[in-house]
């Protein structure tokens, strides 16, 4: 659902960069414009601060406007506004799905008061596990996190011009989604293919103890899935 969320508004964001007859930056990307409708789609909202921009310019210069936390410093120093001010916006969406924490805190040390900061330290001391949500760290697959995480990170570079387009950031994410789906349906195939060994272990042993722990591991997996709708709950909190 995180994955879905995050690739539906990259998407967005990419149409107004790009596709859109005049272009146009968003200039105040964060969670809580993000909205969920009540089948828990994305759509990007408030477009109090935005601006269409001619196609033949590459920032605005303008008063400093945003949120603490979603702000590209690039922009915070500069006062132009680019394409890739967005980008670093999204990225720090992109780890607060990935962490389930504000992008400030007032309760940790200065070092860590910023998540983007904190990101990027527990990318560079390779702990990424250390801050990452229990619930994406229990259920999330490791190359899909890393990819995640990887991409948040170029999203976040403090030169503007390293990092990914809006477009590029759409596509990396759609093809996770894409390999994600097509990992589920290796994984559920396996585990039919696991059943049906175990139902011929099952009738050639003539026991009933054996399937009913079986039974008992399906249970557990099926309730282990409530834990989506805790993250549905912060989801509607940002």
């Amino acid at each position: 659902m995180r994955l879905r969320i995050a690739t539906e508004a990259a998407g967005a964001l990419s149409y107004l960069h790009s596709a859109a007859a005049v272009p146009i930056y968003h200039r105040d990307i964060k969670s809580t414009n993000i909205i969920l409708d009540e089948k828990y789609r994305s759509k990007v909202a408030d477009f109090g601060t935005s601006r269409s921009i001619s196609v033949d310019q590459t920032h605005l210069t303008t008063r400093v406007l945003g949120t603490w936390g979603y702000l590209d410093p690039e922009y915070f120093q500069s006062s132009q506004f680019t394409d890739k001010s967005d980008v670093y916006s999204f990225g720090v969406v992109l780890i607060e799905l990935l962490t389930g924490q504000k992008p400030i805190s007032s309760t940790k040390s200065e070092e860590a008061r910023s998540l983007a900061t904190e990101f990027i330290l527990a990318m560079k001391e390779d702990c990424l596990n250390d801050i990452l949500d229990s619930g994406v760290a229990k259920e999330g697959r490791k190359e899909e996190l890393m990819r995640v995480a990887n991409l948040a990170k170029r999203c976040l570079n403090s030169n503007g011009r390293t990092r990914p387009t809006m477009k590029e950031v759409a596509t990396e994410l759609e093809d996770i989604k894409k390999w994600h789906g097509a990992s589920d349906r290796r994984h559920h195939k396996e585990e039919e293919g696991e059943e049906v060994e175990c139902a011929i272990e099952i009738e050639q042993m003539g026991t009933w103890d054996t399937a009913s722990t079986s039974t008992k591991g399906f249970v557990d997996n099926t309730l282990s899935s409530t834990s989506t709708k805790g993250f549905v709950g912060r989801i509607k909190e940002m």
